[in-house]
């Protein structure tokens, strides 16, 4: 259901604002063998689109411009797979190009469900984990970027395997396990940088380990953890002998303490090592085994080198360097106030619940605070998108959260779960086929309760964010049929700054002046980005017309028409 309910809706929908330059990156490596495009992100995702395009007949272009992206002096700042990629999506048809760009993505996107329908079922049982996989296929934020030429869902994807794997790996240690571990560490690294948060996270799951072992694995790696010996017990050392006269000399306790702590340990430290090396062998394979070995490290460096250092972030009508909480306030406004609700449940339930060891809630807790705190961090302010790999475990939690309410001997608890349930159905098909600008009630209840409707607080949500949180440049083919019904023929002035040129989808339109915008508009037929109607009148001196003046519609949830007498 998921994966259909992505491919329906990737089929209505233009390139979004970094897709081209992913097309064009993934087809130049496996194409030419070449890594000089988009380096800032690891080559793994974009690799995989180019094969498809390669499936699809799609070729990498041989033009003066693609010649100096692979063999030319760069300067610094040059990026000319931007534009190459606009135009291999130009040439070859845009809904062609992005349907075998596409493909790969949206069977990677359908893998966290699955995963947590497994993981899920060993952690909670069966009920449970299906709940959490039906809470992430309704979940907008994941149904509006599943299908798009991006990194955030495949480091998710990723993320969740190789944790999945470390899971496993605990229960029962051994050598292949190890080995899975190393891979799926390896896959998550070449999918986005932000995947070194698992180093710490691995780190911190790994002695966690230490100190709560599994309890169906007493014969798990760690599970030689005990207190010292006492005088009159069994030799820890394997001599058959009483503690007392085999050391008896020392005080008791003295040696044994050591090891006890130490063989563990440096145990897990390898196990670390280990899984890091197996991944280091993935990441050359990756990039074809450049003759470069730190190709890995420079990529890492080049990570948001293309962002304005003076860029300011947008929320609730102001517009700062950086906002406290701007991630966490994300959160809440855009994921299912239905998901929210039974997160908290569940958070409750995993402390309640003694069949719950604290090595699960660690595995459930730990790998989201690391992400959450490091994308507040690091992270540009500009998308819920980079607090994706958070999410699937609100997910496992929201799904035991509902198996409980399924499963209580009181009635109007499992008619709370069904109605939550329908609650989050309600919310993916209102907001159909335009997820990625999806907001819930909260957004329009401080302001204009009238607005909440089918589609959440979607109307509300240039209030509140702007950017890939309410358009990233995906309407413009909703825009040509909207036309096409309704003003076929006439000259709009288009203003977005994102995705392909209108003209690619044969929209006749010209670029109106700032003052126009920030100011008073003149006659004509107003076609302005969500991202603006937000941004714009948050600048100091700027007119509020484009917040004032009632759309005459609002197409993809994303792009704002006004008819200007």
């Amino acid at each position: 259901m998921f994966f259909f309910a992505a491919l329906s809706e990737s089929l209505l929908k233009s390139p979004t604002w970094d897709e081209p330059p992913h097309i064009a990156a993934g087809l130049s490596y496996v194409s030419t063998g070449i890594f000089r495009a988009n380096l800032q992100h690891p080559p793994l995702l974009k690799e995989f689109s180019g094969l498809s395009l390669l499936l699809g007949g799609i070729r990498w272009p041989r033009t003066p411009d693609t010649d100096h992206l692979l063999h030319g002096a760069l300067a610094k700042g040059d990026q000319a797979e931007w534009d190459i990629g606009k135009q291999i999506i130009i040439a070859n048809g845009p809904d062609r190009t992005l349907f075998w760009a596409r493909l790969p993505f949206l069977f990677i996107a359908s893998l966290p469900a699955l995963l947590l329908y497994f993981w899920g079922r060993r952690m909670f049982g069966g009920l449970a984990a299906l709940c959490a996989a039906f809470l992430y296929a309704t979940d907008p934020t994941f149904l509006g970027q599943a299908f798009t030429v991006t990194m955030d869902v495949g480091l998710t994807a990723f993320t969740i395997l190789f944790l999945f794997a470390l899971w496993r790996y605990l229960e029962n240690p051994g050598a292949l396990r190890l080995s899975v571990c190393g891979l799926t560490l390896g896959l998550a690294l070449c999918s986005k940088f932000s995947a070194l948060l698992l180093l710490p996270t691995a780190a911190a799951l790994l002695a966690a380990g230490v100190l709560w072992p599994q309890k169906a694995g007493e014969q798990a790696l760690f599970s030689r953890i005990r207190p010292p010996a006492g005088r009159n017990d069994a030799c820890p050392c394997g001599s058959g002998k009483k503690y007392k006269s085999c050391h008896g000399s020392q005080p008791a306790g003295d040696a044994s303490a050591s090891s006890w702590l130490s063989e563990p340990v440096l145990r897990a430290a390898g196990t670390l090592l280990v899984m890091c090396l197996i991944a280091a062998v993935v990441i050359e394979a990756v990039y074809l085994f450049p003759k470069d070995p730190w190709i890995y490290v420079h990529g890492a460096q080049l990570v948001n080198a293309d962002h304005r250092p003076d860029y300011q972030a947008y929320f609730a009508g102001e517009l700062q360097n950086r906002f406290p909480g701007y991630f966490a306030f994300a959160y809440l406004l855009k994921e299912p106030l239905a998901d929210i609700i039974l997160t908290v449940i569940g958070l409750a339930l995993i402390f309640r619940t003694k069949s719950i060891g604290p090595l699960a809630r660690c595995f459930l807790l730990v790998p989201p605070a690391v992400f959450f705190i490091g994308t507040s961090l690091l992270a540009d302010q500009i998308g819920i998108r980079y607090l994706m790999p958070a999410l699937p475990f609100a997910y496992l939690l929201g799904g035991l959260a509902l198996a409980a309410l399924f499963t209580s001997a009181a009635k109007w608890t499992r008619g709370l779960a069904v109605a939550l349930c329908a609650w989050l159905v309600l919310a993916a098909a209102g907001i159909y086929p335009d997820h990625l600008s999806y907001f819930n009630e909260s957004a329009c209840l401080l302001g204009d309760p009238t607005q909440v409707g089918l589609d959440g607080g979607s109307k509300c949500g240039v209030l509140w964010l702007d950017d890939s949180n309410v358009d990233w440049g995906q309407g413009l083919k909703q825009l040509k049929g909207w036309l096409d019904r309704h003003q076929q023929g006439r000259e709009i002035r288009l203003q977005t700054n994102y995705g392909l040129p209108a003209s690619a989808y044969g929209i006749r339109s010209v670029t109106p002046d700032i003052m126009e915008l920030g100011q008073r508009p003149v006659r004509g037929l107003y076609v302005v980005s969500a991202g603006s109607v937000a941004r714009i009148p948050a600048i100091a001196g700027a007119s509020d017309w484009l917040r004032r003046t009632p759309p005459a519609a609002i197409v993809g949830h994303a792009l704002y028409v006004y008819d200007v007498p």
